[in-house]
C-alpha cells in the first residue's frame, strides 16, 4: 500500500467535490479528509479550513495544479492554499 501524506488544505465542500471528480478522471491515487468531527459541531473546519487531500508524495505537483487550475471564484488555489503555510 502506497503511503499518503497531506497535500494540501480545501476551504469548502465544492472544492472538495471539484477536485476528486478531476482527480478521479485522471486516476490520481488520493483521499479527501473532511476536518468535521460531530462531537465538536464542525469547530475544526472554521479553524483549519474544509479538509485536506491525502495522496502519494510523487503526485503533489501534479495535484496542486491541478488545484490551482479549479473555477472556484474566491481566488486562485494559490490564494486559497496559503493558510497550509
Amino acid at each position: 500500500m502506497e503511503e499518503f501524506k497531506k497535500i494540501l488544505i480545501l476551504e469548502n465542500e465544492i472544492e472538495a467535490r471539484l477536485l476528486d471528480s478531476v482527480l478521479n478522471e485522471r486516476n490520481i491515487p488520493h483521499r479527501i479528509r473532511s476536518y468535521y468531527d460531530s462531537a465538536y459541531d464542525g469547530i475544526f473546519q472554521t479553524q483549519k479550513g474544509w479538509g485536506a487531500v491525502l495522496a502519494p508524495p510523487q503526485y503533489q505537483e501534479e495535484i496542486e495544479a491541478i488545484y490551482q487550475d479549479l473555477p472556484i471564484e474566491e481566488g486562485g488555489g494559490e490564494e486559497r492554499n496559503k493558510k497550509e503555510g
